[in-house]
């Protein structure tokens, strides 16, 4: 495995800094854009990979959801990593193993950037979430949280939940591309949001009945947002569920990367980026 830091970038005292890097994995060369806050607290600090959607790219993942302002706040890392075109979520994986990329990338950032490694969370949209559900399957021993926006779980991809996790869901019901009912995607089936959630309320012991909350229609762009959480009274974990009425294949607050008319609507009733933060900081490994 080859590390390789390639450009480092300044900004100004109240900010963090960018850094690019690169692994190398099975002799493919693997990039990745880590986001450091200016100042951290002494000790270890949380981690949160942010992965992308098909086709896209970390700079594109960080404009379309900006953790930035949260992480300066909140003093954790955040890397966006690369995939090879699309991240490899099924039984295929063409050569490219996604799962041990993103598992030696944690270990390079718990060697490099004093990572609590009982603090490592994964979130991503469309492929990159479809992508985190399968870390969450495979390398769930070494994830705190997950959350996932306008994606659920592949089925019959030869992986499946084993562990209890914490899990935060987000979806619009007009969203395009995957859909909410769940179904076919390229071919392959997936769950719909309400089955994945379910499925992991389950897994997770969850009570059956969820405190349910229409937050407030601040925006007023013909969104609205329902929140049903799911709690184990005996340990804490939730699952959150998240669905976006009206909303596209899109990240609330983010950027409207596409056309309403290609993608749907993005909500702005919702801060995903704080909300999630919001829910990972309550979870660690073993908590």
């Amino acid at each position: 495995m080859l590390f390789i830091i390639t450009s480092l970038q300044s900004f100004p005292q109240d900010k963090g800094r960018e850094v690019k890097g690169q692994l190398t994995i099975d002799g493919n060369k693997r990039s990745f854009l880590t986001y450091i806050p200016n100042t951290t607290k002494p000790g270890k600090v949380p981690l949160v990979l942010s992965l992308h959607g098909g086709f896209a790219s970390p700079k594109g993942m960080f404009k379309l959801a900006n953790f930035k302002p949260v992480a300066d706040k909140g003093q954790f890392i955040v890397i966006c990593p690369a995939s090879k075109r699309i991240w490899h979520d099924g039984n295929d994986d063409s050569g490219i193993d996604d799962v041990k990329f993103i598992g030696k990338l944690i270990d390079y950032a718990i060697d490099n950037y004093n990572i609590d490694p009982k603090r490592v969370y994964v979130t991503g949209i469309s492929n990159g979430g479809f992508m985190t559900a399968r870390l969450a399957c495979q390398l769930n021993e070494r994830i705190a949280g997950i959350a996932i926006v306008a994606a659920t779980l592949d089925i019959g991809e030869g992986y499946d939940l084993k562990r209890p996790m914490p899990a935060l869901y987000i979806h619009g019901t007009k969203d395009p591309i995957v859909s909410y009912d769940g179904g076919k995607l390229f071919g392959r089936k997936i769950y719909s949001h309400d089955a994945i959630v379910q499925k992991w309320v389950t897994l997770d012991g969850c009570l059956p009945d969820p405190v349910l909350t229409e937050l407030p229609d601040v925006a007023d762009d013909g969104t609205s947002i329902l929140k049903a959480e799911y709690q184990n009274p005996k340990n804490g974990m939730k699952v959150l569920s998240y669905t976006v009425f009206n909303g596209g294949h899109t990240w609330p607050n983010g950027k409207q990367y596409l056309p309403t008319f290609i993608i749907g609507k993005t909500s702005r009733n919702l801060d995903a980026c704080q909300e999630i933060w919001n829910f990972f900081k309550q979870y660690k490994l073993g908590h």
